[in-house]
């Protein structure tokens, strides 16, 4: 008996490390991409302009964040009267924010630059990520509130890294964490998405996020619109004078 149930439990092992084999890093991105429109539809997409709010330590924020594919990036927020915004080009970048005390707009640093690339990518990070100079790893399974997810790490070509957690039944992300340095010191900054809605255009994307404005300190960010190939005037990547 003891013979039987070692075997079984061979069996079970090789079974389980069988499947676990079967499962690869570019498995999961291809049903992820799929799950979101398929890359054919992300790859048509030329700009994205979001428009949402969010409540802050009881204001309401208004953001809107503008990505013209490869040129430039744009994030909006007006709060308290005032409207302040980051700019991001491959070249160039500037942050302006009134709220905090700021007269005028400020470069970034060429870290924060870097780091920030690929927020012009407005299809993606996972789609041809290899072309991209992107790496993938399956890191296995972990659980995200009660669910097993892929645990999938992502060191973009800047040497920035994302870690996404990918729902098994959707394939749809539903957390991501990404470390940032700020002051000497590395952040892992962790971003939740729920409620995917599919676009006219194919497309597939979260109309809510938990958004991290600080260590520990997420505020809940709801997508009210999304305009895809709008014309985009590339006057508004430029601090204003």
């Amino acid at each position: 008996m003891k013979s039987i149930k070692f075997l079984s439990l061979v069996v079970a092992a090789f079974m389980s490390l069988s499947t676990l084999k079967a499962q690869t890093a570019d498995e999961v991105v291809n049903k992820h991409l799929e799950a979101i429109g398929g890359k054919d539809n992300w790859k048509k997409i030329t700009s994205m302009v979001q428009s949402g709010s969010m409540t802050v330590q009881g204001a309401e924020v208004q953001v809107v964040s503008t990505v013209l594919h490869g040129k430039g990036f744009r994030n909006e927020i007006t709060l308290m009267g005032m409207t302040g915004y980051q700019i991001l080009t491959p070249t160039e970048g500037w942050n302006f924010m009134p709220f905090s005390g700021q007269t005028a707009p400020e470069a970034v640093t060429a870290d924060d630059l870097k780091q920030g690339q690929d927020q012009l990518d407005a299809h993606g990070s996972l789609v041809d990520y290899e072309a991209k100079g992107h790496k993938v790893e399956l890191l296995g399974k972990e659980d995200v509130d009660g669910t097993q997810c892929f645990k999938l790490k992502i060191t973009l070509k800047s040497g920035s890294v994302q870690t996404h957690f990918i729902d098994p039944a959707s394939y749809y992300i539903v957390k991501s964490v990404s470390t940032r340095s700020a002051n000497g010191q590395e952040m892992e900054l962790s971003t939740t998405f729920t409620n995917y809605q599919k676009l006219p255009e194919g497309i597939v994307i979260p109309m809510s996020i938990s958004l991290p404005l600080g260590p520990g300190f997420n505020a809940d960010y709801t997508v009210e619109k999304v305009e895809i190939n709008k014309a985009v005037d590339e006057s508004l990547f430029k601090p204003a004078k």
